[in-house]
């Protein structure tokens, strides 16, 4: 596997509460068991979701580590790119419905609840802030909240057995992680509700036929696919492609006029970094460029 253990928060936040039932004492401890697995290397950072008896589906502590993961990064200049996959044959089943720390069944009511669900909000909103390129390698099922994580990242690469679904309206459930945001602006308004409402399974052509995915690949190609445009990605310089993350992301909600200044002001800047210098005088004497993140 890429990855070794990266937060310790989730559990450390939970022993701190007063828990009188047996049952809450053992989800304190299972969520002392890190669920996430962490390998950096070469500007690359790789997380996996590392629960494959549950087909990784995220459980209260696996939330909370995925936000204070997220956050680790954007704040770890080193970490260039970001990759997402699951242990196993599953890349994530969604949220664990079975889990007593779920939003459906946490101590405080609706109240509690919603605590619950603004930490996966959170997650979402923590992906998709990360200035750095991120990937999904999606090697298997990506339902519900597990679906939206492989969504949420700038690009997705599927292997062939990978499958797909907006599981939440069969579960009594509606969209979280983002989907409502992220789903239209990947195929249109109407595909997007047709995948909600009917929450069929889909597979990985089909993904890629309709815009869900980037590419399809062989199962036993997907690692080193992902590897190679991971490498790519992080070769390329940092500041200038956050700018560009940024400026696309927002692109939906400036006028014309607005995403032009944007891209003025943006590429006055670039002008004065030390790698467009570098991209400029590696292109006039015809070698790779060397981009330091300056």
């Amino acid at each position: 596997m890429w990855w070794t253990v990266i937060s310790e928060s989730g559990g450390i936040e939970l022993i701190g509460k007063y828990r009188t039932h047996l049952a809450d004492v053992l989800i304190v401890a299972e969520d002392l068991v890190k669920t996430l697995d962490v390998e950096r290397a070469d500007g690359v950072v790789a997380i996996t979701l590392n629960r494959p008896d549950k087909k990784n589906a995220i459980n209260g502590g696996m939330w909370r580590e995925l936000v204070d993961a997220f956050r680790e990064i954007e704040d770890t200049p080193e970490d260039r790119v970001l990759v997402i996959t699951g242990a196993g044959d599953a890349f994530c089943s969604g949220a664990d419905l079975t889990d007593s720390d779920s939003a459906g069944d946490v101590v405080g009511g609706v109240g509690g609840s919603l605590r619950q669900m603004r930490i996966v909000g959170r997650a979402a909103l923590a992906l998709h802030s990360l200035p750095i390129p991120t990937i999904a390698a999606v090697n298997g099922v990506a339902a519900g909240a597990g679906c939206n994580l492989a969504l949420g990242c700038d690009l997705v690469v599927a292997s062939e057995r990978a499958r797909f679904s907006e599981i939440f309206s069969k579960r009594g459930l509606s969209l979280d992680f983002g989907g409502s945001w992220i789903l239209p602006r990947l195929v249109g308004m109407h595909r997007a509700k047709e995948l909600a409402f009917l929450a069929d399974i889909i597979d990985a052509s089909e993904a890629e036929r309709i815009g869900l995915v980037n590419r399809v690949v062989a199962h036993d190609q997907l690692g080193s696919v992902v590897a190679e445009l991971a490498g790519r990605l992080a070769a390329l310089p940092p500041i200038q492609v956050a700018v560009t993350k940024k400026l696309l992301n927002q692109s939906f909600s400036v006028s014309m006029a607005e995403a032009l200044e944007f891209e003025d002001v943006a590429q006055v800047m670039n002008f004065q970094s030390a790698d467009t210098r570098e991209a400029i005088v590696a292109f006039v004497t015809k070698r790779e460029p060397r981009f330091t993140g300056s």
